[in-house]
């Protein structure tokens, strides 16, 4: 059962996009409250954490993207955003949503960015 994750694109340098994660009901009900956030694979690089919205309510951010980048949520469309701003080639990457519960963690399928010079 996998996050079904959307928004992704090619963009130019200076640019936004806006990625949406909405979690099958199924996982939602079972495994909250959960995090949910953002992480994001570039080439040869590991996966990384981009963004997240804890099930408290805070968020916390790369340091690369604090600033430019700002996500949100909703429980009851079981849904996380990703508002990205200022884009930059740097932020190229496959982008991921996760929801997490305690040891349970679920993934979406990942959504291409690419950021053009």
């Amino acid at each position: 059962v996998q996050l079904q994750a959307s928004g992704g694109g090619l963009v130019q340098a200076g640019g936004s996009l806006r990625l949406s994660c909405v979690a099958p009901r199924t996982i939602f009900s079972v495994f909250s409250p959960a995090d949910m956030g953002w992480y994001r694979q570039a080439p040869g690089n590991q996966r990384e954490l981009v963004a997240v919205f804890t099930a408290s309510g805070n968020t916390d951010y790369a340091d690369s993207v604090k600033g430019r980048f700002t996500i949100s949520r909703d429980n009851s469309r079981k849904t996380v955003w990703l508002q990205m701003n200022s884009l930059k080639p740097d932020d190229t990457a496959v982008y991921y949503c996760n929801f997490k519960h305690g040891l349970d963690s679920f993934w979406g399928q990942g959504t291409q960015v690419t950021v053009s010079s």
